[in-house]
């Protein structure tokens, strides 16, 4: 269900600040809304002001900690268990400031080292690059920064591959340039050249070089030949590596303050939450005025926080014109809880609309059920959702409603599968048939899909027609609440009719059922529609729009048995390629390859299709979305779990 908001208006003290918001972060269930409209005013404007906060440092702070986080986990030599369980610990250790001190402190230690070692990796890839741009030039003698002396000039020049040093010497020698060109090196794509030449001829000599593609080149370096400069760039090599040894070393040992870092990262996104609602305080140095919702259920427990800290408040229901911002909270039994990421997953659902989940619920796991269909399939789910449960107690409302979700879907898997006589496809009879060729074992089943896909294929349309009947009967009940029955009996309760009078039609073949169907949308299509015309062209365009409309939504639903047929194909085929090569051993591993494969895939298909059912064909009928979602100030964590005292 839809949990019940008050709307709450609260002035404190300003100096009782810190007492509040301890207390409601302890409570969890209050979102501070910022009141947009009281800044608006500029009466309002000119006696308060946005409460200051540390939001922006508390953001800094945890990106920091997620960085030596990631850097533990890069360098730690702390292995993980794939499964595991979340250390609890109290509020009291939860909050402890010196235990956030230390963290902080080896946080920032961890990030300096990554600093560190940034800055090493660039210096060793710019010494690399100096380096390599240095080997070529290693058989030169002369120091890289000679330029020459008081009568000549020397220079270092590269050029194209494809030059010809004999072609570009001639050309100097035919300028009567007094220059010499050696060749120091190459390769693919350059040649390295040292020239020698008059200072009198230096320009005539770089003109015809540039023409040739040649340019000068010239090395930052202290002097000295490329030679001693690759030796100097070694040796600056091999201590930076060493220093970035040392630093990977010293990473390595901060595995020890994983633990530490991960309490502190998940208080640091607790008081990242709390900052994020102290900026919607609005205050005057003196008091503290905000507005907030509240669970109607939780009111006791705000009101008796409120009246302790001295406030002065008042709560009440939400008008009209609230609607749309109030928050919106689900509360649903254990059954119907897992169904909340489906609900996420597409949206919430207004304020002033249905939960769907307890509806869909119980549709959800049937269909999902009936599209995979195989025992194996549903044992294997419901084993998997068991041991993560189990074993790690999966954070995050995903994962705690997912895991659950799958094992509900498998204990349906499992039923229908044993009604098909699935196991792993037609696994047990293959095995038998490959022990004993005479074996003419079959698994039990009501009905074989494969054998008898029209009844499939009825069976599914016919759930499909039960599904959207019972999403129009909510919609029926919705319009009935709010006052509009004349709506829900010329829309729903019409084509309730029409179905009925057509199914009796089609069994008595009586032609009078069918002109009371033509009366009935006369009658009851046109409501709504001004004038004449508008209420003929009402009536036309409904015919229309719903004869069609229902038609695809029902035939939508021949997935179920597509879905069936297509699992139990391919894992029939992957169990006769296995059973061809008549070896046991050989059926076992490709038939258990095989269907992990179809498992995986119809583990994502299934719900796919499951889910487009449910929020195409069924909550068109009745949902209303757009809800917000409620987020109280409150302790969220990821690495531990709190606990009582």
């Amino acid at each position: 269900m839809i949990v019940k908001m008050k709307r709450l208006r609260v002035i404190a003290m300003a100096d009782d600040r810190k007492r509040l918001m301890d207390g409601l972060l302890h409570l969890g269930c209050m979102e501070i809304s910022e009141p947009a409209d009281k800044l608006a005013d500029p009466e309002w404007a000119a006696l308060l002001h946005r409460q200051d906060s540390a939001l922006a440092k508390r953001r800094q702070e945890l990106a920091d900690v997620h960085s030596a986080l990631d850097a533990i986990a890069r360098y730690g030599n702390n292995k993980e268990k794939m499964l595991h369980l979340r250390p609890g610990v109290t509020e009291a250790v939860f909050l402890d400031a010196d235990a956030a001190e230390k963290a902080d402190a080896a946080s920032r230690g961890i990030n300096d080292a990554l600093k560190r070692l940034a800055q090493l990796q660039t210096d060793e890839n710019r010494m690399l690059s100096l380096r390599a741009s240095l080997e070529p030039w290693e058989k030169l003698d002369v120091p890289l920064d000679h330029q020459g002396t008081v009568h000549t000039v020397s220079r270092l020049e590269v050029c194209p591959a494809g030059v010809e040093p004999d072609a570009v010497r001639a050309a100097l020698d035919a300028a009567d340039v007094a220059a010499e060109l050696y060749e120091v090196g190459a390769d693919r794509q350059q040649r390295y050249m040292y020239l020698l030449c008059h200072r009198a001829d230096e320009e005539r000599a770089q003109e015809i070089l540039r023409a040739a593609g040649f340019s000068v080149t010239t090395f930052s370096v202290p002097g000295g030949t490329a030679r001693e400069n690759i030796a100097r760039e070694d040796e600056r090599l091999e201590q930076n590596r060493a220093a970035q040894k040392e630093v990977v070393e010293d990473l390595c040992r901060s595995g020890k303050d994983r633990d530490a870092l991960r309490l502190y990262a998940d208080r640091l996104t607790t008081e990242t939450l709390r900052e994020e609602n102290e900026e919607a305080l609005l205050t005057d140095g003196t008091i503290l005025f905000f507005e907030g919702w509240a669970p109607e259920e939780r009111m006791g427990e705000v009101g008796r926080l409120l009246d302790e800290c001295q406030c002065a408040w008042e709560a009440r229901d939400p008008t009209e014109e609230e609607t749309p911002d109030v928050p919106v909270a689900l509360k649903n039994n254990w059954f119907s809880r897992p169904l909340n990421m489906v609900t996420d997953m597409y949206s919430l659902p207004s304020y002033k609309g249905v939960d769907p989940n307890p509806l869909m619920s119980f549709f959800f796991i049937l269909f999902y059920g009936i599209m995979m269909a195989d025992m194996g399939y549903g044992l294997v789910m419901i084993l998997l959702s068991l041991v993560v449960i189990k074993k790690s107690k999966p954070n995050g409302p995903t994962m705690r409603n997912m895991m659950p979700l799958m094992g509900y879907c498998g204990v349906a898997t499992f039923i229908m599968g044993a009604l098909t006589g699935g196991f792993f496809g037609d696994f047990i009879p293959q095995l038998c048939k490959l022990i004993n060729p005479a074996s003419t074992f079959t698994m039990p089943a009501l009905f074989n899909p494969l054998d008898d896909a029209v009844t499939a294929l009825i069976g599914s349309l016919v759930l499909g027609v039960v599904h959207i009947f019972f999403g129009m009967g909510v919609s029926v009940s919705m319009k009935v609440r709010r006052g509009q029955v004349m709506d829900a009996l010329c829309n729903e309760g019409a084509w309730y009719l029409v179905f009925a009078l057509g199914a009796a039609a089609v069994l008595t073949k009586n032609m009078v059922f069918v002109w009371i169907i033509l009366a009935l949308l006369v009658l009851t299509q046109g409501y709504g529609k001004q004038g004449i015309v508008g209420k003929v062209m009402g009536v036309f365009g409904s015919l229309y729009s719903n004869i069609t409309g229902y038609f695809s939504d029902i035939l939508s639903y021949s997935r179920l048995m597509a879905l069936m047929l297509a699992g139990a194909v391919i894992a029939q085929v992957f169990n006769t390629i296995g059973a061809i090569t008549n070896n046991v051993v050989a059926f076992f591993i490709i038939s258990m390859l095989g269907n992990a494969l179809n498992f995986a895939l119809n583990l994502l298909g299934c719900y796919v299709h499951d889910m487009r059912l449910q929020c195409l064909e069924f909550f068109g009928r009745f949902y209303e979305d757009g809800g917000k979602p409620f987020k109280p100030l409150s302790i969220q964590t990821r690495y531990v779990d709190i606990v009582n005292n």
